[in-house]
């Protein structure tokens, strides 16, 4: 345990600053700004590939959804911590750049625009830590790395939704790579942080042959808020992400002079 949170705690800022460093070397046209936001956009997707990863892993060797164990399914939680508390000082990072880059940086002013762009990352990150992190650990005892596998998988959208905000820093929204984007945004989200709660009762049904409709009655009625909880945040950013698609493709081609 605390070798991986020794790891984690080296692995994410130093791979932030790495990136910072090489981006400013090889871009020296880029504000600080760009160059922090990207850095942060590239260690998110970083640490989603892991998780995934490591997801993947866990349900492949999990037969047994409920009793059967995978090391990783606790151990990479170890690893997340400190990446959750980075991300949270990153994304803070981010706003004081991009106000600095405007010269109205006051320490004040940056915190209250973080906090009001940002709350409900800063809830999500909050969760995570102090709700879903006990519970991974400690509170569910030595049952379901199943179910934390499928969990870590959420996070295969994220080097999408990280690319296109990258691409928006970089003005870059008209260009097909953002379109093509922003389509496998859509459909990993919607595959792996919405579906995937169903599948997830499929699979409990699958082995105690129940049909997926039985399985919110077959369990523990805490689960099924819990899951509530889980997805509730998902639809929203869904419902964000489809607006923004509809904009996206609705908008008129540019006129072209002559």
């Amino acid at each position: 345990m605390l070798l991986t949170l020794a790891c984690g705690s080296l692995f994410f800022p130093g791979l932030f600053a790495l990136c910072t460093w090489g981006l400013r070397r090889a871009r020296p046209a880029w504000t600080d700004s760009d160059c922090v936001m990207i850095s942060t956009r590239l260690v998110s997707s970083v640490q989603a590939v892991l998780a995934t990863g490591s997801g993947i892993v866990i349900i492949r060797s999990c037969n047994d959804v409920i009793t059967d164990r995978h090391w990783l399914a606790r151990e990479y939680v170890w690893f997340l911590i400190p990446y959750m508390i980075y991300d949270s000082y990153a994304m803070y990072l981010c706003e004081w750049y991009r106000i600095g880059d405007q010269s109205r940086r006051q320490s004040l002013t940056t915190f209250q625009s973080f906090l009001s762009k940002n709350r409900l990352m800063i809830t999500h990150h909050a969760v995570i830590l102090f709700v879903l992190v006990p519970v991974a650990q400690k509170l569910r005892g030595d049952l379901g790395d199943f179910f934390v596998g499928c969990i870590f998988t959420a996070e295969l959208s994220t080097p999408f939704v990280s690319l296109g905000r990258v691409l928006i820093q970089l003005k870059q929204q008209h260009t097909l790579l953002y379109k093509v984007n922003g389509i496998l945004t859509l459909t990993t989200f919607l595959c792996c942080r919405i579906l995937l709660f169903p599948f997830m009762y499929w699979s409990y049904g699958q082995q105690q042959g129940l049909s997926l409709l039985q399985v919110p009655f077959n369990i523990p009625f805490y689960c099924n808020v819990a899951n509530g909880f889980l997805i509730a945040p998902q639809i929203y950013w869904f419902s964000l992400l489809c607006k923004k698609a509809t904009r996206l493709f609705d908008a008129p081609p540019a006129r072209k002079d002559g």
